[in-house]
């Protein structure tokens, strides 16, 4: 589980560099006007690429380090300590709805109108890299703070 704990670790620095790319393209097709391009569509390609293998090792760590036991054991014991309430509820809730908008924005931005998709992209987008800044275990998170780099469990 350390191999995927730092996996993890790693994918949220790419999760995280896409999705400001993202939404940094979004932000300046809309200021400078600009047509939805290549471009563009690479970075949310990328985005919702990573958000798919962040999950996917989200999910792994979930059932292998006992936080589906945790919660089997009794949710009462859960929601009264906040460090288990925060990967099990809190951190796994809101990066699986931040995933659902990865890919809902995705769909939605190919099939909007051409001077909609930068919008489509912000609204989307953003609201998934904003779900997803204040899901993380940052270091100054004091209950539930993880290193920045995680090189070890």
């Amino acid at each position: 589980m350390q191999a995927i704990n730092i996996v993890h670790n790693i994918i949220r620095w790419a999760v995280l560099i896409f999705g400001i790319w993202t939404v940094i393209n979004a932000i300046t097709g809309i200021k400078n006007k600009r047509t939805y391009s290549a471009n563009d569509n690479k970075s949310n390609l990328l985005f919702m690429v990573f958000c798919d293998i962040q999950l996917l090792m989200g999910l792994l760590l979930f059932f292998y380090n006992g936080w589906f036991d945790k919660m089997k054991a009794g949710m009462g014991a859960v929601m009264k300590n906040g460090y288990d309430r925060f990967f099990i509820i809190e951190h796994a809730l809101l990066m699986i709805i931040a995933w659902v908008l990865v890919h809902v924005g995705r769909v939605a931005v190919k099939k909007a109108a051409p001077e909609q998709q930068h919008k489509k992209m912000l609204l989307f987008f953003g609201l998934a890299l904003f779900i997803i800044l204040i899901s993380i275990p940052w270091p100054f998170r004091t209950e539930v703070a993880r290193p920045l780099f995680r090189w070890t469990n």
